[in-house]
């Protein structure tokens, strides 16, 4: 059942080579410095005969069963071995009584060494339990597996686990060297010389494994031509070729069922992922060497293309499954090639992990509950409810898209995917770019109205999106500013965001800086997540043009500033801005309301003459409010008028908003004329108009 101490060390010359050398003591011991190494935990309390239950993890030849030993030989306590291979519950047993016998005639404690460890089952795992809790044993466990998997946690627990890695190659050059010259356990009583180039190969492919390094050198030197052991006179040679034959080629450690599977594997896939085709085909080689499944490799292969590849090349996913196809129908050994052909282009395929961005929707799924938007309702079924009202028909549009939102209310402001810029997907990423602007900035600028004080975000009401209108309107009043893609250029206002695409693309090869509110943010976030860092605008935090709110203002003036405001512009906060930023020279473009030059509410409302003519006279005096720009010493001005119509349904909500007593508009009328208002708008229900919005658009010059 077990070795005595005595037993462990003494050996007969019929002993492998391995064995003999064994290392008797930590002064002998090689490598696995970072555990034994001077003035290390284990070196000490091993010195001192303080040890407490242990498991050494490590890959074959690297010394656990020798560490074991030698802990044997310095220790006062009982030493126990056990195989778990060939011993069971019935041998730990006896190991506990015989624990028990020496504790009790001794008061010592005895070492349990189980080699192999992870063999034994949970049930063989718990019987050592109890006496390992209560100190009748120390427990030594070896393994060449994944302790954290395959040991009893509660076992483990109660041991510290020290990991042994792979002997360097000076470290296998010294176990080798000694067994050459060790005169009583190795070859120094002979006459033995190795060739340099040929102990480089054995220690080469020994890998790390001292066992595997001195059985290849005892086959080499003990089947010699001159016999072993050799005459007195004769000098056995080891010679680059004799090592070659000793040790042909190592078996690769490989377990597919256990903790190198998944590394192997891991190495294998982070190595495609990483577009290093040489390593992605040495990891493939090994598992295929090894015996693994290669449809799993296909799996995980197939896996790879949608998560590491994705849309930078759809056409990597029908690659893979093709070499899948391919395989199922071949077979081995021809289906290597397409193992590698599947490895191989995805390595160097481009790659984007866009992809995860389900995961994301997949969060707010259930972070939250949403309803959908009425006007994504399925109108074949409840049409009469008015569901699907308002959907606009991308194919009834040029290009076959129109501005319009699709998440439900709540998350119009959601970015869940995010485009790479390589490949297929970095081709598109600009058109998703331009959409989204042209979605969002809709999406704000119908809720803007000039009667009232603040934008309305009604999540209740759809309006139909202005689209074209809406991009073709913006693209005149940009060409004012005639952008070029060298400029520097600052945007600014709370109607800004319509400018942010066009002037970002425009301004390409310059900069840009964006003046942004706090109530703006989640808009810009979104607006510039796709872009790469090189051409996304610089922010400014700032409530107004005169309060950046934590952002320094650069010290370089611009040479165009594009501002837009959904209220008439405060022309004494304005204009010396102005002329501080832009520099000599630079043009400005100013954007502001011109309500009395679009569709106003007694347009478009049926009222008795009086009322509509005191209506109209309100809306005069609010429109009269803005009053004309003219030129200065330092901004000369040019003044014109731009419009954009769209159809809109008007609801009868919507338009009572309008007259509110705390609106600029309904603030203009006595109370009695409200209430006539509002019944009048309550009698006459939807109404669907095209409405027309109106803006002054100025282009100043800075004078110098």
């Amino acid at each position: 059942m077990n070795d005595t101490v005595s037993e462990l060390f003494t050996r007969t010359v019929e002993a492998p080579l391995a064995a003999r050398m064994r290392p008797r003591s930590l002064d002998e011991f090689v490598g696995q410095d970072h555990i034994v190494g001077p003035g290390r935990l284990l070196r000490r309390a091993i010195q001192i005969d303080r040890l407490g239950s242990l498991i050494l993890a490590g890959p074959p030849g690297t010394g656990k069963t020798t560490l074991a030993r030698v802990i044997a030989a310095g220790t006062r306590s009982q030493f126990l071995s056990l195989n778990a291979v060939l011993c069971g519950v019935k041998d730990i047993r006896e190991a506990i009584a015989a624990a028990r016998t020496f504790r009790d005639r001794n008061n010592r404690r005895t070492i349990l060494f189980v080699d192999e460890v992870h063999r034994w089952n949970k049930s063989q795992q718990d019987a050592l339990l109890p006496w390992v809790e209560d100190g009748l044993v120390i427990l030594i466990g070896a393994t060449t597996e994944n302790p954290f998997f395959e040991v009893n946690k509660a076992l483990l627990s109660r041991s510290r686990v020290f990991v042994l890695a792979p002997l360097s190659d000076d470290d296998l050059r010294i176990v080798a060297e000694r067994a050459i010259e060790d005169p009583s356990r190795g070859y120094g009583a002979y006459r033995i010389v190795v060739e340099p180039d040929a102990l480089d190969h054995l220690v080469r492919q020994a890998s790390g494994d001292a066992r595997t390094l001195l059985g290849a050198l005892e086959l080499s030197i003990e089947t010699s031509p001159v016999g072993f052991p050799p005459p007195t006179d004769a000098v056995i040679t080891v010679d680059l070729a004799t090592a070659e034959e000793s040790i042909q080629r190592r078996a690769v450690l490989y377990d597919k069922d256990g903790d190198l599977h998944f590394d192997v594997i891991s190495a294998f896939i982070k190595s495609v992922r990483g577009s290093d085709p040489d390593a992605a085909l040495f990891w493939l080689a090994r598992m295929v060497h090894s015996g693994e499944d290669p449809r799993y490799i296909l799996r995980r292969l197939l896996i790879l293309a949608g998560e590491d590849v994705g849309l930078a090349d759809p056409n990597a996913i029908v690659v893979a499954n093709a070499a899948a196809a391919a395989f199922d129908r071949v077979g081995m050994p021809e289906g290597q090639f397409h193992l590698t052909q599947a490895t191989l282009y995805l390595a160097l395929a481009p790659k984007s992990n866009s992809a995860l961005g389900y995961f994301d929707a997949l969060a707010h799924v259930g972070a939250q509950a949403v309803e959908v938007p009425n006007h994504l309702r399925d109108a074949n079924r409840d049409g009469e409810l008015g569901h699907g009202s308002g959907y606009l028909y991308p194919h009834a549009y040029r290009d076959h898209w129109v501005a319009q939102h699709y998440l439900p209310p709540g998350l119009d402001d959601a970015v869940f995917y995010q485009p790479g810029d390589l490949g297929w997907e970095g081709e598109r990423a600009p058109v998703l770019q331009l959409h989204r602007a042209e979605q969002l900035a809709a999406t704000r600028e119908h809720h803007v109205e000039a009667w009232a004080t603040a934008p309305r975000h009604d999540r209740t009401v759809r309006e139909d999106v202005p689209d074209r209108a809406l991009a073709a309107f913006r693209d005149r009043v940009l060409a004012r500013a005639q952008l070029r893609s060298h400029h520097r250029v600052v945007i600014g206002g709370d109607g800004a965001q319509l400018f942010y695409g066009a002037v970002v693309r425009e301004a390409h090869a310059g900069s840009v800086e964006i003046w942004v509110g706090r109530d703006a943010r989640g808009f810009v976030d979104h607006f510039f997540a796709t872009l790469p860092r090189l051409h996304a605008p610089r922010i400014v935090h700032a409530e107004s043009l005169d309060a950046p709110e934590d952002s320094p203002v650069t010290e370089d003036r611009f040479e165009r500033a594009v501002l837009r405001f959904h209220r008439a512009c405060d022309w004494d906060v304005v204009l010396p801005w102005l002329e501080r930023r832009v520099a000599s020279g630079g043009l400005a473009l100013v954007v502001e309301p011109a309500p009395d030059r679009g569709t106003r509410p007694s347009g478009v409302l049926d009222l008795p003459p009086e009322l509509a003519a005191k209506l109209i006279d309100a809306e005069q005096a609010l429109c009269a409010r803005t009053p004309p720009l003219s030129s200065t010493a330092r901004c000369r001005v040019q003044t014109s008028v731009e419009s954009y119509a769209y159809d809109r349904t008007l609801l009868p909500r919507r338009m009572i908003a309008w007259f509110g007593a705390d609106q600029p508009l309904g603030a203009r009328l006595e109370d009695a004329d409200r209430t006539r208002l509002n019944a009048a708008i309550e009698r006459s229900g939807p109404r669907r108009v095209t409405w027309q919005r109106s803006q002054f658009v100025h282009l100043i010059r800075i004078e110098p």
